[in-house]
């Protein structure tokens, strides 16, 4: 998949990265429809706060629910949904999903 990643100081490209797996009971993994990268992402790309390089950037999704871990019991397959937690930018895991 792709994803928007930091290579320092007002460089970021577009990479393709390893899919998204299920690792704990408690994570979803969503196909994303509309992603944007929030305005605190814009104070690391300018530099003016940490962040490392070869990290995703963006944490501002939209998509459809595709996978769920076995804990998980508030959220479905095929459900679209708002992802407010650090994500890749074609997956996100929603945090507090069980």
């Amino acid at each position: 998949m792709k994803a928007v990643v930091y290579n320092g100081p007002k460089d970021v490209s577009v990479n393709t990265i390893d899919d998204p797996k299920i690792e704990k009971q408690t994570d979803v993994i969503i196909r994303l429809t509309t992603t944007n990268i929030c305005g605190s992402d814009l104070h690391m790309y300018e530099g003016r706060t940490s962040f490392e390089k070869g990290k995703v950037f963006g944490h501002e999704n939209l998509g459809e629910v595709i996978e769920v871990g076995s804990a998980v019991d508030r959220i479905r397959r095929a459900i679209a949904c708002a992802c407010r937690s650090t994500s890749v930018a074609a997956s996100a895991k929603i945090a507090n999903a069980v």
